[in-house]
């Protein structure tokens, strides 16, 4: 049982940091940028100050950001450290991890538009209203900052946000990000394998609270919050709860929420934490009914939150092996990479912080040499201008990540030519984990092709979309036949699912289906 325990939380630990990883490293960069080349006047400036539009300012800003709620961190710091509002700032600190482009695309294959939308909108009503009423309540938090000496225009300047990035990594967010880690891997140890499969039905009237209670612990992506999402959708599970998922589940971590504490102080977050409760799961009940999905039958059980519970039926005979076989059908080949990143820049950190024992690098950036001071590349440009130029390839960079992170549709059926292959054969051979794995990879390229395809053709059929559909509702039947053991239905399945995905890529392929449908 120990043995178990300690598996599951290392798989869940390691699991949830390489998914982090990408958006951690956003998050250092982006609190770099905004020290070094805004510094704290201008940043404030940048999110509304304590004007009335703040909020909605940063809600906004926060919504081009590709941040989690762990990555959001070391930029609330700097943001605190700028003097902004409490209110401003936790609306921000939630907002950010809740919707980015690449989810939101994402979340339009996952369910209907308007349910997306209406999401958003409610994401900005819930966090302009606690904002405001924190900022009423407690209105001594409106602190302007000592004015600070910004670093001349150079290359040290945009050196010193690599320097930045790397003392935050190994500083104060460090610790924030590992406990908002440590409290989702202790999900993953103690709470039973599967055991979360049947607590979010839509005729269980307590799935919002059950969630609300889940929800804080855990972590997730905005990209994972959609897929959770849209799986509930799909299950005819309870609006509610999903909307409980995203806001709390993708916004907060009990990392974030120790940040608040320590930075606002107990009284205050509890407070907060309070209105954002009585109003999250207001409008969790309030679009219960209207918003869920009339033309499918409700399910008994979702698959949706079984990355939170423990990944082991069992106790492993061979816990290294199995832990890098999880390791390895779960993390994703960029995951791993972003997580070497993040290893070299808290190295450099720590490296950083054994020369700064002896020298003081702050000094030496602000010493200009004689070379620097003649160079004709050095140009004065004004922080505001540094500003608009930041968000502007924040949109840039978020058009651009889009168009990677869905490739053309022939780099997507060659990708899902190899899961069906995968999926067929395990299948066959009635390997259940193998199956699943593969069959959420196939599932998750074809939602990506119609993204892709609306990016690259500015529209996607209905005939397209239903094929789509069918493939992945053929996809979770033969899921449960091989789970169950079922040997006819899981040929019935195959089969059902070879056809699918044939018909699908032919509507892809071929545009005179498209005319005659």
């Amino acid at each position: 049982m120990l043995l178990m325990i300690i598996s599951g939380f290392i798989v869940r630990f390691v699991q949830c940091l390489a998914q982090a990883a990408p958006f951690i490293l956003t998050g250092l960069f982006v609190a770099a940028i905004l020290q070094r080349m805004l510094g704290a006047a201008h940043t404030r400036a940048l999110f509304g100050g304590n004007s009335r539009r703040s909020l909605i300012q940063a809600w906004g800003i926060g919504m081009l950001l590709p941040v989690c709620s762990l990555g959001v961190i070391p930029i609330a710091s700097q943001m605190k450290r700028a003097g902004l509002a409490g209110g401003t700032i936790l609306a921000f600190a939630m907002a950010a991890p809740l919707f980015n482009p690449l989810s939101l695309l994402y979340g339009l294959t996952l369910s209907e538009p308007v349910v997306i939308i209406a999401f958003t909108f409610c994401s900005l009503v819930l966090l302009t209203i606690t904002g405001g009423l924190y900022d009423r309540f407690f209105s001594e938090t409106k602190e302007k900052p000592e004015p600070e000496e910004m670093l001349e225009p150079g290359v040290k300047r945009i050196l010193s946000i690599g320097i930045s990035a790397a003392r935050e990594s190994v500083g104060p967010s460090l610790k924030y990000i590992a406990i908002g880690l440590v409290g989702v891997a202790l999900l993953g140890a103690f709470l039973p394998h599967n055991s979360l499969q049947k607590s979010m039905n839509f005729d269980n009237p307590y799935a919002p609270l059950l969630m609300s209670a889940l929800a804080v612990p855990v972590y997730a992506t905005p990209m994972l919050a959609m897929s959770q999402l849209g799986m509930m959708f799909a299950h005819a599970n309870s609006v509610g709860a999903a909307f409980v998922l995203l806001t709390l589940g993708a916004g907060l971590n009990l990392g974030l929420v120790y940040w608040m504490i320590r930075n606002f102080s107990l009284q205050k977050t509890l407070v907060w934490f309070a209105l954002l409760l009585v109003i999250v799961l207001g409008i969790a009940y309030g679009v219960e009914r209207p918003l869920f999905p009339a033309d499918i039958d409700p399910a008994n059980h979702s698959h949706a939150f079984d990355i939170y519970a423990q990944p082991f039926h069992l106790a492993p005979s061979n816990p290294i092996q199995a832990i890098k076989t999880k390791w390895g059908h779960d993390i994703l080949p960029y995951e791993w990479y972003a997580l070497s990143m993040l290893g070299v820049l808290m190295t450099c950190g720590l490296a950083l912080r054994k020369v700064e024992q002896t020298h003081d690098v702050e000094v030496w950036l602000r010493v200009k040499s004689e070379r620097e001071q003649g160079s004709k590349l050095d140009r004065q440009v004004s922080a505001p201008v540094l500003g608009m130029v930041a968000i502007g390839m924040l949109i840039l960079f978020s058009i651009v990540g889009c168009f990677v992170y869905y490739p053309p549709k022939d780099e997507i059926f060659e990708e899902m030519q190899i899961a069906r292959a995968e999926v067929l054969t395990a299948a066959m051979t009635g390997d259940a984990q193998h199956a699943s794995y593969w069959i959420e990879l196939l599932d998750d390229w074809s939602r990506k092709l119609e993204v892709s395809t609306y990016l690259r053709e500015w529209e996607l059929s209905d005939y397209r979309a239903m094929k789509s559909r069918l493939l992945r509702e053929h996809l979770e039947m033969l899921e449960h036949a091989v789970e169950d053991e079922e040997k006819d239905e899981i040929e019935t399945y195959r089969i059902k699912v070879n056809n699918a995905y044939s018909r699908m890529k032919q509507s892809y392929e071929d545009p005179l289906l498209l005319t005659s449908y």
